[in-house]
């Protein structure tokens, strides 16, 4: 990907990466009594790639190193953190266990690729944590046998700006990554933690979940229904990812909530409700003011309207309230990407203080 300026954007590192990294060069530490710096490790898909340690410490049957995370130009929240791996001796036997040490959660709800009680270090970075104590062992001897401890420096905090409080992952951030590689601007993470949103809804028995594209449509649905946080999907822009994995992965019931041109676009069919991605077709929203009745002269202003909250504003002017057939039109339009799966569909259209506006209600 490149930036508007046509530099391509900078990949980074996930903290699975740098948690082995740190983990490999601790290890290595306590068996020669020196830390490799720059430390290697080999990646999933067999690329291996070196990281400089930020500090490190060694005492009897101890030692820690930290690597600083670089995310490249990915907007990601855990960019410039600290990222320590303890690595202690264990009986021979006891293979290699992990632990969440300080910002580093632990999963407290089924659904999960990890079951409760665990810390959350992903199935990805253990498998690389195990592959990386492996390779020390073979080249410097040792058994293998070993407690690794990842802690996140302010990761609790960091957290809060995530989907882990309501997934149930409690304490601090997840360990993640599947290839080791952060690729910016991705929407693969978000979309993957909606998924996961829905498994944990899922196996934890839930019957309604919320895909709302931000906080003042959360804040409608809250005063509508009384739900466990973890109902909320955190949608975003993302109507697509959550759709079409809630089509094969049904909940009983789905409340969507989003402002009027983000749902005008759902309503158009765009699966991906950013700026960038879809936009309004002030066509569109001339058939809905038809749909209302609305004056001639009023339809063709909208056809030259600047955005889609003029073309709201003017129709309440007139005293059409355009939400309520909008909140219909979205309603069809989440109904085809959920095609016949047994999801019931509630649509809330809400304005910019988090009212609702327009609503088209569950079918039973």
């Amino acid at each position: 990907m490149v930036r508007p300026d046509g530099k391509e954007l900078r990949r980074g590192w996930t903290t699975g990466a740098c948690a082995t990294a740190a983990a490999k060069a601790a290890y290595q530490a306590l068996l020669t009594g020196t830390f490799p710096d720059p430390v290697e490790i080999t990646l999933p898909q067999g690329r291996t790639t070196d990281f400089v340690l930020t500090r490190h410490a060694l005492a009897d049957g101890c030692s820690s190193a930290t690597i600083t995370k670089d995310a490249g130009d990915d907007p990601d929240v855990t960019h410039g953190a600290e990222i320590t791996s303890t690595v202690r001796l264990l009986p021979e036997g006891s293979g290699v266990q992990f632990k969440a040490g300080s910002g580093v959660g632990t999963v407290t709800r089924p659904g999960l690729p990890i079951p409760p009680g665990e810390p959350a270090i992903n199935p990805v970075p253990r498998q690389m944590l195990q592959t990386a104590i492996g390779e020390v062992t073979q080249h410097y001897g040792g058994t293998g046998d070993v407690e690794i401890e990842i802690s996140i420096a302010g990761g609790e905090e960091l957290a809060l700006k995530t989907m882990n409080p309501r997934l149930g992952i409690v304490g601090g951030l997840s360990v993640l990554g599947t290839t080791g590689i952060v690729r910016p601007f991705s929407c693969a993470a978000w979309i993957a933690s909606i998924h996961r949103g829905i498994d944990v809804a899922r196996a934890t028995g839930l019957e309604h979940v919320v895909g709302a594209t931000g906080s003042m449509s959360e804040k409608a649905v809250q005063s509508r229904h009384d739900l466990d946080d973890s109902a909320y999907l955190d949608m975003g822009d993302f109507a697509g990812g959550l759709l079409k994995y809630l089509r094969s992965h049904p909940v009983p019931k789905i409340t969507m909530a989003g402002g009027f041109a983000k749902f005008t676009k759902l309503a158009q069919g765009a699966l991906d409700l950013h700026s960038a991605r879809s936009s309004v077709s002030f066509e569109f929203l001339q058939d809905l003011l038809r749909e209302a009745d609305a004056p001639t002269s009023l339809i063709a202003h909208a056809g030259t309207s600047n955005t889609a909250k003029e073309v709201l504003d003017m129709a309440a002017a007139e005293g059409i309230n355009l939400s309520v057939p909008l909140a219909r039109r979205a309603k069809t339009a989440v109904r085809t990407v959920l095609r016949d799966a047994p999801v019931d569909v509630e649509v809330l259209v809400v304005d910019r203080q988090g009212h609702i506006i327009g609503e088209c209600g569950f079918d039973g």
